[in-house]
């Protein structure tokens, strides 16, 4: 009884938790797998408009040009979107900037309305930025609202349903796909959002402080917590926020740095990109019906799904420093499987079927460890003062990494073939032996206790020294 009183005291976190994921990195899964299923819908609404306007259809390599900018405008758009999140999470805070981050993606499903209408291809590649722009601000707002908000023990569960949310999206895009049927995604949950309560106690002390903790815990045995939160505001309340550049620049911040710059590259250059683009090749060689293979694939977007909610579960017994370790190095030893199995494939029947286990056993791996603890770590690792401009960090290398990745993946394949999977086999043994060698643990660490162990890492040099 106990238990179920405290879970409906909690409900506001939980509407808090629901209104921030469909609203925010659900979207960006959404859209990233979406884009795959009209492409010829798109591609021939291109070339008909071109006959239309000058009498002449376009070359085919120029509608692949085309499809190329309308699909990099969505990467784009993201990485406007990383920059300039950091700035508004300053001026108007977590909540209000996650509230107007509304505003672009409403924009986007208006442009989509008139694209046909307008007999305006160009449309489409303005609606994919500004939908763009709306993943790049959730994904760097949402996570750093979710781990404020969140008590200390829920702190990696709570912060990692963005990426529950992602792969949500990404199943939802998939199904919606079979059909060619694209549902209307501006719809914004504002009800729930009007629940929503600011988790981050900034320049507020005493009663307020408490009122909007009990709010979000739903108990009155909060001591603790509200102590914490005091004092790591007191630790910063006599310094100014920065901007990225001048975390380059302080020595305190270096392995901090250092670990979301090699993690979040990691995140996007360890080869799970690729396992997509194989996927309807390898299940057609296994022997799949070709109007079969959609909804095979469908079944490696659940399979995400589940291994980030089982992350979440875990995350808060497990540890961080557990979960990436072995996601990065199943992801290695995937990758030399996967290239062994690609290369006979022709020879061997039953390779097909092993390229199929490899499929799987990436998106697992990847799902388990990194596409959730890698959005945790910039909360964790920085404080308040520091914390905007880190994720603006973060996000800025998510996208250009996948704006990389989605342009060079192609020449990859066309210049090693069969060995293509040898650049992500590297990534995942170099992040795997940064997270062994280097990242501390944070597990069930407050914020200060984390920044101490940072702290042994950044000035280890100087401690040294003074005892020789």
């Amino acid at each position: 009884m106990n238990k179920l009183q405290r879970l409906l005291q909690s409900k506001v976190l939980i509407l808090t938790i629901c209104a921030a994921g469909i609203r925010g990195t659900f979207q960006y899964g959404y859209n990233i797998s979406i884009i795959n299923a009209p492409t010829s819908y798109i591609q021939t609404f291109m070339n008909k408009t071109c006959l239309e306007h000058t009498g002449v259809p376009f070359e085919s390599n120029t509608i692949l040009l085309l499809w190329s900018f309308t699909v990099s405008a969505y990467p784009l758009g993201g990485l406007t979107g990383a920059v300039v999140a950091g700035l508004i999470a300053i001026v108007l805070g977590r909540k209000m900037s996650l509230l107007l981050n509304n505003v672009f993606v409403i924009i986007a499903a208006v442009l989509s309305g008139f694209s046909r209408a307008s007999k305006s291809f160009e449309i489409i590649m303005l609606r994919r930025f500004f939908t763009g722009v709306n993943a790049g601000i959730s994904m760097n707002i949402q996570p750093m609202y979710l781990v404020e908000s969140a008590p200390k023990k829920l702190r990696g569960a709570v912060a990692l349903t963005s990426a529950s949310f992602t792969a949500l999206g990404l199943v939802l895009g998939q199904v919606v796909g079979l059909s060619f049927l694209q549902p209307p995604l501006a719809a914004q949950s504002f009800t729930l959002q009007s629940r929503q309560t600011e988790g981050k106690v900034q320049g507020i002390r005493g009663s307020v402080a408490l009122a909007a903790l009990q709010k979000l815990r739903g108990n009155s045995d909060l001591g603790a917590e509200l102590e914490e939160r005091l004092a790591e505001w007191a630790s910063v309340k006599r310094q100014r926020v920065k901007n990225p550049w001048e975390l380059f620049q302080n020595p305190a911040l270096r392995w901090q740095l250092m670990s979301v710059i090699v993690l979040s590259s990691a995140m996007q250059l360890c080869g799970n990109y690729s396992m997509y683009f194989y996927a309807a090749h390898v299940f057609q060689e296994a022997g799949i019906p070709q109007d079969k293979i959609p909804y095979v694939v469908i079944s490696t977007g659940s399979c995400e799904l589940i291994m980030s909610v089982t992350c979440n579960v875990i995350t808060d017994y497990s540890g961080r420093r557990p979960l990436l370790l072995g996601g990065y190095f199943f992801m290695a030893g995937r990758a030399i499987v996967f290239m062994v199995a690609l290369s006979q494939q022709t020879q061997t029947s039953w390779m097909p079927y092993l390229s199929m286990a490899c499929i799987f056993t990436d998106i697992l791996s990847f799902g388990i460890g990194p596409a959730g603890v890698t959005g945790v770590l910039p909360t964790e690792a920085f404080d308040q003062m520091s914390r905007p401009a880190a994720y603006m960090i973060c996000g800025s290398l998510l996208w250009f990494n996948l704006f990389l990745v989605g342009t060079a993946f192609p020449f990859i394949v066309k210049s090693l073939a069969h060995f293509c999977c040898i650049p992500f086999l590297v990534v995942s043994v170099c992040a795997a032996l940064y997270v062994g060698f280097v990242l501390p643990e944070t597990k069930g660490k407050s914020f200060g206790e984390i920044s101490e162990e940072f702290k042994k890492q950044n000035f280890k040099a100087q401690t040294r020294a003074v005892f020789l």
